[in-house]
């Protein structure tokens, strides 16, 4: 059988996902392409995929066929793909690990995505984000992790209250400052470290600034005020990365 209504019931419950709302209410959200579908499928959290009639994929899971109306209906791309994966809501685990990257208020989807996928090639343990932080299940957002959300921990919590909790276990904080902040080179990495990204336009919460042990920056040229968040983010995990 194959869906060719858009207005199915199960097609209208499935766009709700691609509101917050929903996605927090139904403990579910979506993804779009094979190589995000086979990723969610790795890692145990792909619940059923949604197919453009005659087309397949390779995996053992419930899968419904709908058109391609449907799915153009479905899809927030301007080209939609083939397969559409509902994928249940990633466990957290509470194990951080030494090596803890906390992002304070970002709100483009597309950093926070590429700042996961940095995150996850630069070996960080965990990720802690503020409750301000854009939704880590957003489309944009797992789009541009490239599927790296389902490989890496991340936690949203309150910050001030986390930061208190890792300092009295010993996780020495460094924050981002360009004014304060010492050049990143002769940092000596800790055994337990956490690194502070703040907002885009406003940089790390002045309360958050508080808490932290110690501020970092990136030397470069006095033509650049400033570089994307995402952008920073990966310098400072590949340099720290470093043996």
């Amino acid at each position: 059988m194959v869906i060719s209504s858009t207005d199915n019931f199960k097609i209208k419950e499935i766009k709700k996902l691609h509101n917050k709302k929903y996605r927090d209410i139904l403990g579910l959200f979506i993804v779009e392409g094979e190589h995000l579908v086979d990723e969610a499928f790795k890692n145990g959290y792909l619940k059923e995929v949604l197919l453009v009639e005659e087309s397949n994929i390779n995996i053992d899971i419930n899968k419904t066929y709908i058109s391609k109306k449907v799915m153009k209906s479905i899809s927030l791309l301007e080209s939609p793909s083939n397969v559409i994966g509902i994928c249940n809501k990633i466990n957290e685990d509470k194990k951080l690990g030494n090596n803890i990257l906390i992002l304070d208020n970002i709100q483009d989807p597309g950093n926070l995505g590429t700042i996961i996928r940095s995150s996850t090639a630069f070996n960080v343990s965990s990720i802690i984000i503020s409750e301000d932080t854009v939704d880590i299940y957003n489309e944009k957002v797992i789009r541009s992790s490239q599927g790296m959300i389902f490989n890496i921990n991340i936690i949203r919590t309150n910050l001030i209250e986390k930061i208190k909790e890792l300092k009295e276990e010993g996780y020495y904080i460094y924050g981002t400052d360009v004014v304060e902040g010492i050049e990143l080179k002769s940092i000596e990495k800790k055994d337990k470290s956490v690194i502070i990204i703040g907002n885009e336009g406003q940089g790390i919460n002045e309360e958050t600034k508080k808490l932290c042990n110690e501020f970092i920056y990136i030397n470069m040229s006095n033509k650049c005020e400033s570089l994307n968040a995402s952008v920073a983010a990966s310098i400072i995990l590949y340099l720290f990365n470093k043996d």
